[in-house]
């Protein structure tokens, strides 16, 4: 298959997961034979932190503007399937254009959902308007559960399907090092994540102080307070993650309110610390429990005490269970399986003869959101650690 991508960025990535998402799943969406072009817009803050500049496994090009990409355009018509990816700097217009001269399948592919719908809610068009929706002939969805129906009924999508965040397992997996740090957290500032970022570990920190702590990523203002037993790392490039996870007894996840609101909305930090084998310490979110078993594959805290508590206790099984659930579901792998179905499927409907109206079938007001997702909200009669089992 010909695949083009429009995406935020794959060159980069400084400030943001959409790069590190991005490239697990084309390196194996590649290795399955597909002929893939990554479209990024050229913009100096990616420009000046590149950290993956020629690829193996794709082509990587630039353009400057939306009317730029008219260099591309026989690409785009040639291409089995376009992606459009969230965030992508003047989406709205670039998927204009993307509908246009695509002659395959138009995917959009939103890898930030609850915030993208949290927009379109309150009339924020910065990237995905709701009139484009039905206009794409799948929507790829971070997010799963109900969130998939909503955006079928609400906003017209044909077909919403979840397409989670993954892990490169040949990247991510432990590495032995020294443990340097009792708790670590890795990720951008975010002013949503920044209440729950100071209880689960700038509270701790303070309380116990013989204990050390690292939080990795940039934007952070400079008014924090940071203790002392804190390190601090403005930038941590995907080559060192693996390392940092390795060398932490626990790491946290800390998730934005609007996917804490949504629900079925893991990160990809989530699934990059359990392939390293590390503890991890996450805020709570309806379906967390779908993905990790609770005290068994990972740990749960609402408070500054909790999280004291899970520093008091040996966790190391604890993450070598997570591992093993992200190498029997959630690698770069499963998920560049999971794209060519639902593109496939896509290009079926498409090639699919019209039905007279007096045939067309229409969707029951009670019918449920089609996911093969190994995190569908219920499997009637089985656990949710057997139902993701069993999905994969």
């Amino acid at each position: 298959m010909r695949l083009v991508v429009l995406g935020l960025s794959l060159s980069s990535s400084w400030g943001n997961g959409h790069a590190t998402t991005y490239r697990a799943l084309l390196k194996h969406y590649a290795a399955r034979g597909n002929d893939i072009l990554f479209l990024e817009r050229d913009v100096p803050w990616y420009a000046s932190q590149r950290d993956l500049a020629d690829p193996a496994w794709c082509r990587l090009d630039y353009y400057a503007d939306v009317a730029d990409l008219a260099r591309f355009r026989d690409e785009i018509a040639r291409a089995d399937a376009v992606i459009v990816g969230s965030y992508v700097p003047d989406g709205v217009a670039v998927a204009r254009f993307a509908r246009a001269w695509t002659r395959g399948v138009l995917a959009f592919y939103d890898i930030d959902t609850p915030v993208t719908l949290a927009k379109l809610a309150r009339g924020d068009h910065e990237y995905l308007s709701p009139d484009a929706i039905p206009d794409f002939d799948i929507y790829l969805s971070f997010t799963g559960g109900p969130t998939l129906e909503l955006i079928e009924r609400r906003y017209g999508s044909p077909a919403a399907r979840a397409l989670y965040c993954s892990v490169d397992a040949d990247a991510y997996r432990p590495t032995g090092a020294a443990k340097q740090w009792d708790l670590s957290y890795l990720g951008t500032y975010s002013p949503d994540r920044q209440p729950t970022l100071d209880r689960l570990l700038l509270e701790p920190a303070r309380a116990r102080p013989e204990l050390r702590f690292v939080v990795a990523g940039p934007q952070y203002p400079a008014e924090i307070e940071w203790p002392a037993n804190v390190e601090r790392i403005e930038h941590l490039p995907p080559a060192e993650h693996a390392a940092f996870y390795s060398a932490s007894r626990l790491t946290l996840n800390v998730t934005r309110a609007d996917m804490i609101a949504a629900g079925w909305s893991p990160s990809v930090r989530l699934f990059e610390a359990a392939a390293c084998g590390t503890p991890i310490l996450s805020d709570r979110w309806e379906g967390i429990d779908g993905l990790f078993a609770p005290e068994r594959e990972i740990l749960l805290a609402d408070s500054s005490a909790d999280a004291l508590a899970a520093l008091d206790r040996d966790a190391e099984a604890i993450g070598r269970n997570a591992r093993e659930v992200v190498l029997a579901a959630h690698t770069a792998a499963h998920r560049a399986g999971e794209l060519d179905h639902y593109l496939a499927e896509a290009a079926a409907r498409l090639r699919a003869p019209a039905r007279p109206p007096d045939e067309q079938v229409t969707r029951s007001p009670t019918a449920q959101p089609t996911t093969s997702s190994p995190m569908a909200p219920s499997m009637p009669g089985v656990s949710a650690s057997g139902a993701k089992r069993l999905a994969d």
